[in-house]
């Protein structure tokens, strides 16, 4: 069967009227020029799930893991050993994201360089800084292991969500990115795995030293991996053939209107600053500063913070880890449902809940089994929505530009979140931190309250695009068809995701 098949008046018709009520692209992307084939279609997708996601997995855990190790080198005696006060310790988490915030706009770099250039870039400079953290022999080394690690990592993994975008549709990407971030819990596991291991063994180095060295590395070597095997566009992927190339143009043009080449090298500055405009793009920065409290301080206090409970350093470290699990199944599965049911603002609204109740526990309950308990609904509540709220962003913008300028938005406003959440567990708030935890609830909650507000905004606009598309089904426009081109840039038929 052919990959771009024409159709009859009668079905251009029935895709139109359902076209008009809902927002899935199978039902909208159909025109007598670009109808792809749905089975060719799944088979392209399937071979870039199997190239790519596992890849930017894979580096998001290795980045992941070279963020938070700082928690389990603490642990394992790096402040005793450099003589760290807390204050000194609280400064080497802050640190990290003041890079974070200034170097954001670099998200917008995946368009202008190469991907697999830009990943290789950022990735092995990360990968060298965090390895270097194991030479270091006062604060101002570790300080500035830190500055340079945080700086390369905010030009890559702010950034990938938006790269995904370049490969898939909307109703395809929520669960793409939930993958992507469940990399983080499923690498805070891996920490505390690891940390437990090393920790518990006696090196010829400090425990803390071998600890950056041997997760530090890894991420060195996939610089390289990155280098040869990163895509740069769908419709170039050497792991495609010539028919299944062409189906991945016609998927970029369904999109923006551009083949997949053409979408990089330059930004539409003007269409960058018109997504500015709208009230849509600056309520998920308000949600990604909330939920970033709380999703900064929890990896790397929650072995302090299960220390307090009682457990040894060491038990402490091992005790991590299964409350990271639950949160990697739980990203997972609920963007896949959120993709599914194209509701990822309720979905947003619940998990926002799920975590605010854990804090809350942790605030007010003194026994180690409730409070070992709320710690798996605020990891499960805190990831997930990430997991969410980055596709959400998404979704709802329509071109190239309108998406790097949401994600750049989203990233700049956000990351400020970490610069209070890695403050407010300071050592003498042990054992329970209960200003910490009444804080990062309040975030919680009131993130469920944002993702209530642009809920109803985006439904009050959904019935101003059913009003535009039946004015121009009356007026016999010739818009009023289910154009393949820039569909997904808010064309006929185009509805938010709720």
């Amino acid at each position: 069967m052919d990959e771009v098949q024409k159709l009859t008046s009668a079905e251009m018709e029935a895709a139109a009227g359902s076209g008009a009520g809902g927002s899935m692209d199978g039902l909208q992307t159909a025109s007598p020029e670009l109808h792809i084939d749905p089975i060719l279609e799944k088979r392209v997708v399937r071979k870039i799930d199997i190239r790519l996601i596992p890849l930017v997995m894979s580096l998001y855990l290795v980045a992941f893991l070279d963020r938070s190790n700082i928690g389990n080198a603490q642990v394992a005696g790096m402040g005793k050993d450099l003589g760290l006060s807390d204050d000194q310790y609280q400064w080497l988490l802050t640190i990290f994201y003041i890079p974070y915030i200034v170097f954001e706009w670099a998200a917008l770099m995946w368009k202008v360089v190469p991907p697999h250039r830009w990943a290789f870039a950022c990735v092995f400079v990360w990968g060298t800084a965090s390895t270097l953290q194991a030479t270091a022999y006062n604060w101002s080394g570790l300080l500035a292991s830190r500055f340079f690690l945080a700086t390369a990592e905010a030009a890559f993994a702010p950034g990938i969500p938006y790269l995904l975008s370049f490969f898939y549709k909307r109703n395809e990407l929520g669960l793409r990115c939930g993958l992507f971030v469940s990399a983080a819990p499923l690498a805070t596991t891996f920490a505390g795995a690891l940390a437990y291991g090393i920790t518990s063994g006696h090196p010829a180095i400090a425990n803390w030293r071998l600890l950056f060295i041997v997760e530090g590395i890894p991420s060195v070597l996939l610089a390289f991996v990155a280098l040869k095997y990163m895509p740069d566009s769908a419709d170039t992927a050497p792991f495609l053939d010539e028919e299944e190339k062409r189906v991945a143009k016609t998927r970029a043009l369904q999109q923006t209107g551009s083949e997949g080449t053409a979408r990089i090298g330059h930004v539409d500055v003007k269409e960058s600053l018109r997504a500015l405009k709208n009230f849509k793009t600056w309520i998920p920065p308000l949600m990604y500063f909330s939920c970033n409290v709380s999703y900064s301080s929890l990896p790397v206090f929650l072995p302090i913070i299960l220390q307090s409970m009682g457990f040894t350093a060491i038990n402490a470290q091992g005790l991590s880890a299964p409350p990271y699990l639950a949160a990697f199944i739980v990203c997972v599965t609920t963007t896949w449902i959120a993709d599914r049911t194209q509701q990822r603002g309720a979905m947003l609204i619940g998990l926002s809940l799920v975590g605010g109740v854990g804090y809350v526990l942790l605030a007010t309950c003194k026994g180690v089994g409730v409070r070992y308990f709320a710690v798996f609904l605020a990891a499960a509540g805190v990831f997930s929505c990430i997991a969410n709220i980055l596709p959400w962003t998404i979704n709802n913008q329509g071109s190239d530009a309108k998406r790097g300028a949401g994600i750049a938005l989203l990233n700049i406003i956000g990351q400020a979140g970490p610069l209070l959440g890695t403050r407010v567990f300071p050592e003498r708030e042990k054992p329970y931190f209960v200003k910490g935890m009444s804080i990062c609830a309040a975030f919680m909650f009131f993130n469920a309250l944002l993702a209530l507000t642009l809920r109803v905004y985006l439904a009050w606009e959904n019935r101003k695009f059913e009003r535009r598309d039946a004015a121009s089904r009356e007026n016999g426009s010739a818009l009023a068809k289910p154009s393949s081109e820039y569909f997904e840039d808010e064309g006929y038929g185009f509805r938010n995701v709720l």
